[in-house]
């Protein structure tokens, strides 16, 4: 029997012209696949052939894990401490075995072995003609539609398959097998049976690699697409930028007639694309982001990464778009929070912000509202920039002589110092248990205690937009948070 078994390993390897070594990693698969089925359930085992006799051992293995993780698969897992009752030096991640009876070769037959062999031989296949096409370091896949596949589109470019999901079709776009298709390469999926080609028309970098293929200056580092934002099939802004002062970027992108936007755009399903100038300056980059709308002002807050963006009453439907979409796009081009207003909301938000600057100087620096105005009127927003804005532009305002800002300042200080230590009384209160959660930081702590959060319990019970507003995290990281600090309601 075991010389039957190097005549087939051998027969194999020379028909199919493969390494031995591969042939016999393939029949200690059969192997072990004939076995678990006698055994049942998700046993796992293992075959071993010695290479020389062909004689072969077979044994089912347990995988140790960690106590507290539990058996997820009990058939083929054992917790350390009941390993460690057999072993005592083994470690979470190793194997336990125990030697079972062997299967003959005859109960599987040549044939059952072949099989898995010449599975394994195509998928070895298979992935070296992958290799070789991503090799190419092509961004773009050219190719015909194969077949459907449970609503996702099976694309052929050669002997190569490419996988164009649902999702990342252009919507209402309808392709039928046989037609041609261009997509962008988004990765690989090895976890993908058949296609691993990770294949999308409605990527923002689809369109990029459109346009440097419609306008050779890109390529040729004349001319450079600095963002994209694209709502598929519908409408899609890209930002432009020209490192040759005798390139005009739009012009160029645009083409003679159009010719060239409208190619992307034919290639897009009547994609509307606005082609914008990029500028360093956020603000002229926001202005460019909403065209055809008209900006009448303007007011950046860096700390909140955000604009507040104040049109007329006839440029209002057009800044902020079908269903809010050109302010969206525009916000997603340029990486800023656009918030669209009218005159009339501008100058009611900005009272309301005077307001509540206002009510801070007259409690925290205790001067009268009349003091807190010239504050105000001279562009001071915070007790940070009355304390530490250098003295002599403080003396510059006329209101105030040296004694009287002076005086202020030291107000301003001594409210800070106040604040400061109360701040760290709460975050004093904040539970150990607390500070020791996964992804708790220092600065995260305070947030919490200063949003009234001082226990484990207290985090879990929040929702995640209440973490995200009191935090400023953003919302994935908000969901993380509150499952661990579930977790002990659970383990416990």
């Amino acid at each position: 029997m075991n010389r039957e078994l190097l005549m087939l390993v051998e027969a194999i390897s020379r028909e199919k012209v493969v390494e031995r070594e591969v042939v016999f990693a393939a029949v200690e698969a059969a192997l072990a696949s004939a076995t678990k089925k006698l055994h049942g359930g998700e046993v796992d085992i293992r075959v071993a052939i010695d290479r020389e006799t062909g004689d072969y051992e077979t044994f089912r293995r347990w995988h140790v894990v960690p106590n507290e993780a539990g058996l997820q698969i009990p058939d083929a897992e054992m917790l350390l401490f009941e390993a460690q009752e057999q072993i005592a030096d083994i470690e979470e991640g190793d194997y336990i075995e125990e030697p079972v009876d062997s299967v003959p070769i005859g109960r599987i037959g040549a044939q059952a072995a072949k099989q898995v062999i010449l599975q394994k031989i195509r998928d070895a296949e298979r992935e070296q003609l992958l290799n070789d096409f991503m090799s190419r370091g092509d961004r773009v896949f050219v190719g015909t539609v194969k077949r459907m596949d449970k609503g996702d589109i099976i694309c052929e470019s050669g002997r190569v398959e490419g996988r164009l999901k649902r999702s990342e079709m252009i919507p209402k776009e309808n392709l039928r097998t046989g037609d041609r298709v261009r997509a962008f390469i988004a990765g690989i999926d090895p976890t993908q049976r058949g296609a691993q080609i990770m294949l999308s028309r409605s990527s923002p970098d689809f369109m990029k690699e459109l346009f440097a293929q419609e306008v050779p200056e890109i390529e040729q580092g004349l001319l450079e697409i600095k963002s994209c934002a694209r709502d598929a099939g519908s409408r899609a802004k890209i930002a432009v930028l020209s490192h040759d002062r005798r390139v005009d970027p739009i012009g160029t992108c645009v083409g003679v007639r159009g010719s060239r936007v409208n190619a992307v755009t034919n290639e897009l399903a009547g994609e509307r694309v606005d082609i914008v100038l990029w500028s360093e300056d956020p603000a002229q980059f926001v202005i460019g982001a909403l065209a055809p709308a008209n900006v009448q002002s303007i007011v950046v807050d860096e700390e909140k990464h955000a604009m507040d963006v104040v049109v007329d009453e006839e440029n209002l439907a057009i800044a902020i778009g079908r269903g809010g979409q050109n302010v969206r796009l525009a916000s997603d081009l340029t990486g800023w929070r656009i918030n669209i207003m009218t005159a009339e909301e501008s100058q009611a938000k900005s009272s309301r912000e005077t307001d509540t600057v206002r009510l801070l100087f007259v409690e925290k620096l205790d001067v009268d509202e009349e003091v807190a105005d010239i504050l105000i009127a001279e562009g001071f927003t915070s007790l940070e920039e009355v304390a530490y804005v250098p003295l002599q532009e403080m003396l510059e305002i006329e209101s105030f002589d040296e004694d009287t800002v002076n005086e202020l300042r030291n107000r301003a200080k001594d409210a800070l110092l106040t604040m400061e230590i109360e701040k760290e009384e709460k975050v004093d209160e904040v539970s150990q248990d607390l500070r020791d959660l996964d992804g708790v930081t220092a600065d995260l702590v305070a947030k919490l205690a200063e949003g009234g959060i001082h226990t484990r319990d207290d985090l879990a019970d929040l929702a995640v937009d209440e973490l995200t507003e009191m935090s400023g995290i953003d919302e994935e990281q908000a969901k993380a948070l509150i499952l661990k600090a579930r977790e002990h309601w659970f383990t416990a």
